[in-house]
C-alpha cells in the first residue's frame, strides 16, 4: 500500500452516504479498510451494478450477521487489530447490538471510534430519522440558496453528506488518531451532519450578524444576488458560471460584455442588482455558451461554462492532471488531496456487491 496513511487499519460497518465516502478516502491515502456487510443487501427497490459503487474501491469486504453472536464477535475481533472504526448507524443501535465504544475498548483501548448521523449523538432530535435535505433546512442552509421568490432550491447531497459529514468525521478521525498516539486512549469522534453544517456556515453567520448579509435567498454577494457572481443562460441553452467580484475581475467581465463602465451604476449598489442582472442576461443569451468560453479564455473576468458530467473528463484540465482514472472501464475521480512524497492511489476496484444507496 502507498500513501500518508499506508498501516493504518480502519474497520468500516456497512452504512450509506457518508461512511463509505470517508472509507474511500482512507482507503485511498493508504489505510487498509475493511468493510463489514450485511449478509444480504438491502432491498431498496433498484437494481445496482458492484462496479459503480466506487466508494468501495481499495477495500476489502467481509460479510456478518451482527444479529448473531458469531457475527458480533467477528466485529470485535477486528476491532481489536484496528486504529479506526466507523459507523453511521442511529445513536444506541451499536450499544444494544455489544458493539458501542466501550465494548471495543475492552478489547483495544486506543481505538478511535468515528460516528456519523445526521443530528448527532444527543438531543432531542437524535432518534429522529432524516436525510441530507432535512439537516440543511435545520441548519438554515437550505434557506440560503435558490431564487428570492419561491421555495429553497435542493442541491445536491455534496453539502450534507459529503461536506459537512463526511469530512467532519475525517477531520475528527485524523486528529483523535494524532491524540491516541500521545495518550494511548481512543474516543469517540461525534460527527453530526448539522453541526459540519453550522461550522461552514460560519463566514455567512459573520456578515450576518455585521450586518452585511441580508436573511434572504439571491440578495447578497455569494448566492446569486450580485450580477457579476451568478449564471446566466447562454443561447443553445446552456450555462456559464460568472465570479468576477474583484473590480479588474469585473472590469474584465464588462470588457468581454462590450459594456462601458463609466456608463454603469457602481458595481456594489444593490439597489441597480436587479437591472444589471436582466441586462446582462440579455447579452449572455445572443451566443451559445462555448462562444463566451471563447470571449473569456486567457482573461481575468472569471467566466466559466457550466459543465455536465459527460463533459468534464474530457476538459484540458482534468485530462492534464489526470484527474479520472480508468478501472475496469469504469471511470473514477483520482485520489485527492495530492501528496508530494506519498501520493494515495486506488489500490483496487469496488469489491463486494452493492450497497443501499
Amino acid at each position: 500500500m502507498k500513501g500518508p496513511l499506508a498501516g493504518l487499519r480502519v474497520l468500516e460497518l456497512e452504512a450509506p452516504g457518508p461512511v463509505p465516502w470517508a472509507g474511500m478516502m482512507l482507503a485511498d491515502m493508504g489505510a487498509t479498510v475493511i468493510r463489514i456487510e450485511r449478509p444480504a443487501p438491502a432491498d431498496m427497490g433498484i437494481p445496482r451494478d458492484a462496479r459503480f459503487e466506487l466508494t468501495a474501491r481499495g477495500k476489502q469486504a467481509v460479510a456478518a450477521d451482527l444479529k448473531t453472536e458469531a457475527g458480533r464477535q467477528m466485529v470485535l475481533d477486528l476491532a481489536a487489530e484496528a486504529d479506526v472504526l466507523l459507523e453511521g448507524l442511529r445513536p444506541g443501535v451499536m450499544e444494544r447490538l455489544g458493539l458501542g465504544p466501550d465494548a471495543c475498548w475492552a478489547r483495544n483501548a486506543a481505538l478511535v471510534y468515528g460516528r456519523i448521523t445526521g443530528w448527532g449523538q444527543t438531543g432531542p432530535l437524535a432518534q429522529t430519522v432524516g436525510h441530507d435535505i432535512n439537516y440543511l433546512a435545520a441548519s438554515g442552509v437550505l434557506h440560503s440558496i435558490g431564487p428570492e421568490s419561491g421555495p429553497p432550491v435542493v442541491p445536491l447531497n455534496l453539502i450534507g453528506d459529503f461536506g459537512a459529514g463526511g469530512m467532519l468525521l475525517l477531520t475528527g478521525v485524523l486528529a483523535a488518531l494524532l491524540e491516541s498516539r500521545q495518550s494511548g486512549k481512543g474516543q469517540v469522534v461525534d460527527a453530526a451532519m448539522v453541526d459540519g453544517a453550522l461550522s461552514m456556515l460560519a463566514p455567512i453567520l459573520g456578515r450576518w450578524q455585521r450586518g452585511q448579509w441580508q436573511d434572504r435567498r439571491a440578495s447578497n454577494l455569494l448566492d446569486g444576488g450580485a450580477p457579476f457572481y451568478t449564471t446566466y443562460a447562454t443561447s443553445d441553452d446552456k450555462a456559464v458560471a460568472v465570479g468576477a467580484i474583484e473590480p479588474r475581475f469585473y472590469a474584465a467581465l464588462l470588457a468581454g460584455l462590450g459594456l462601458d463602465a463609466g456608463s454603469l451604476p457602481d458595481q456594489h449598489d444593490q439597489a441597480s442588482w436587479p437591472g444589471m442582472r436582466a441586462r446582462l442576461a440579455g447579452i449572455f443569451a445572443r451566443h451559445p455558451r462555448d462562444h463566451w468560453a471563447r470571449v473569456f479564455q486567457d482573461t481575468e473576468a472569471c467566466v466559466t461554462p457550466v459543465l455536465s458530467l459527460a463533459e468534464v473528463p474530457q476538459h484540458p484540465h482534468f485530462v492534464a492532471r489526470s484527474s479520472f482514472q480508468q478501472i475496469n472501464q469504469v471511470l473514477h475521480p483520482a485520489p485527492a488531496p495530492r501528496f508530494s512524497r506519498t501520493p494515495g492511489e486506488i489500490s483496487a476496484p469496488p469489491t463486494g456487491r452493492a450497497r443501499p444507496g
